[in-house]
């Protein structure tokens, strides 16, 4: 293979800030990134993952702090300087060269001799298994297509750092499944390190070595995915990772390591995720997969069926409760809209969180 990527040990964010006027976009973003190692930066949109991957590639400069290739301080280089291969979300290939010469033009942009152009592209070409396209146009391409052509010119130039800033948003879900699978693939086969941006918490898991989680700028949480699937440490990365049902109440017992919430009247136990005391507000957290429809009694909820979806092996319905809470949860038998229902939970798979404004640190 030449094809080699080249090594160093760590990426270093060293508190690093990025304003836009009066507006923080980072504020203080510490991190350290192993090589070979596919971290995600995970968050909901404004969040800040974008703005960290631009500072990184040199797209947009820190206001504060420094960004470290092993002993060397790279935040001071231009982008060109920093040699990090970049995919965009809009793939932002030149429609008039076709698929060799897109892949080929980092290369020869640094006067590479024209044979190691070509055996580099080649062997490019394989690693995405684009042979046999290599004349067409990009306009020629499917998405999926045009994807790995990007992927290919990225990698081609042999850089320290992959940087992927939500690749798969604009291709359909069974392209995304596919082209998911081969990101992980030429990642693997050519030792590279990955810093993937996604809103998508299913890419995240599926993907990367370790997720880190933004919000307003600030990283609230770093781990593997599941760490952060099982073990959320906040109720805002507990939402990113699929618990959509946060139900608000307030604390009326603790017990061993089990807290009790008053929901409207209902008493909901589960596990404790942070400091919680007697009386104070807080929310329990629910994945819909954990709600079951079954008879009154402990940890459930009396509801009203508002919608109800077929999902092909189950259904997915939403419901409320008389204080106007809304669920959603997931059964294997369809239930009326309109029904009055019990929804419950074993309170190992409820999370109590503090108060939203409170879990904020």
């Amino acid at each position: 293979m030449t094809i080699a990527l080249s090594q160093f040990e760590e990426v270093r964010l060293d508190r690093v800030s990025r304003d836009f006027g009066a507006l923080n976009a980072l504020r203080d973003v510490s991190l350290t990134i192993k090589r070979r190692e596919f971290i995600a930066l995970l968050g909901p949109s404004g969040c800040g993952k974008s703005t960290t991957l631009n500072c990184i590639a040199g797209l947009l400069p820190v206001t504060g702090g420094a960004i470290w290739l092993d002993n060397s301080r790279v935040d001071t280089l231009r982008p060109e300087e920093r040699g990090f291969g970049m995919v965009f979300q809009n793939y932002a290939l030149f429609p008039h060269l076709n698929v060799r010469q897109n892949i080929g033009f980092g290369l020869k942009m640094r006067g590479v001799p024209k044979a190691e152009i070509d055996r580099k592209v080649d062997e490019a070409l394989g690693l995405v298994r684009l042979h046999g396209q290599e004349n067409k146009l990009p306009g020629q391409l499917s998405g999926g297509q045009q994807q790995r052509v990007a992927i290919a010119r990225a990698i081609v130039i042999e850089p320290p750092l992959v940087l992927m800033d939500e690749p798969l948003s604009n291709l359909d879900a069974k392209l995304r499944l596919e082209m998911r699978a081969e990101i992980r693939r030429i990642h693997n086969e050519l030792g590279a390190t990955t810093i993937y941006v996604t809103h998508d918490q299913d890419e995240a898991l599926s993907l990367a070595d370790r997720i880190v989680v933004l919000r307003d700028g600030v990283v609230r949480q770093v781990g593997t995915p599941k760490e952060l699937y099982e073990e959320p440490a906040h109720l805002d990365v507990a939402d990113f990772m699929g618990f959509r049902n946060k139900l608000r109440g307030r604390v009326v017992a603790n017990e061993s390591d089990r807290i009790i919430l008053d929901v409207e009247g209902a008493k909901i136990s589960g596990v404790a995720r942070e400091g919680l005391s007697l009386g104070s507000a807080a929310y329990a957290a629910i994945r819909p997969d954990d709600l079951e429809v079954g008879e009154p009694g402990s940890n459930t909820l009396a509801v009203k069926v508002d919608t109800m979806e077929y999902r092909g092996r189950e259904f997915v319905g939403t419901a409320h409760t008389a204080g106007g809470l809304d669920l959603v949860f997931r059964s294997h038998h369809a239930v009326e809209p309109g029904a009055n229902i019990h929804l419950r939970a074993a309170d190992e798979r409820v999370l109590v969180f503090a108060d939203a404004i409170r879990g904020r640190n």
